[in-house]
């Protein structure tokens, strides 16, 4: 319920400031904006598109915290995104 409450306020800010790509954090997120009912384990470290912005969808920061073996994961994640933008910038 909260998420489509949200759902309105969330896609008129990103259409104000038009992201080159869009970082979703947590298996919330990541299922909500990739629209995909699989587990976040299986949708990070590849990109989805969200309007036709890059999204890449990755851990949420509490779970790297419980489990900092998965820090590579999202250092990785992240690495990809910094490429997309990067080549957008150019």
């Amino acid at each position: 319920d909260e998420v489509l409450t949200c759902q309105p306020f969330l896609e008129a800010q990103i259409r104000t400031i038009k992201p080159r790509a869009i970082v979703a954090l947590g298996a919330t997120a990541g299922k909500f904006m990739a629209k995909s009912a699989e587990p976040i384990s299986k949708l990070r470290g590849r990109f989805a598109s969200w309007n036709g912005i890059p999204l890449m969808p990755t851990w949420h920061p509490a779970y790297l915290l419980r489990n900092p073996a998965a820090r590579k994961d999202a250092w990785t994640d992240l690495k990809l995104v910094m490429d997309v933008l990067n080549a957008r910038a150019e």
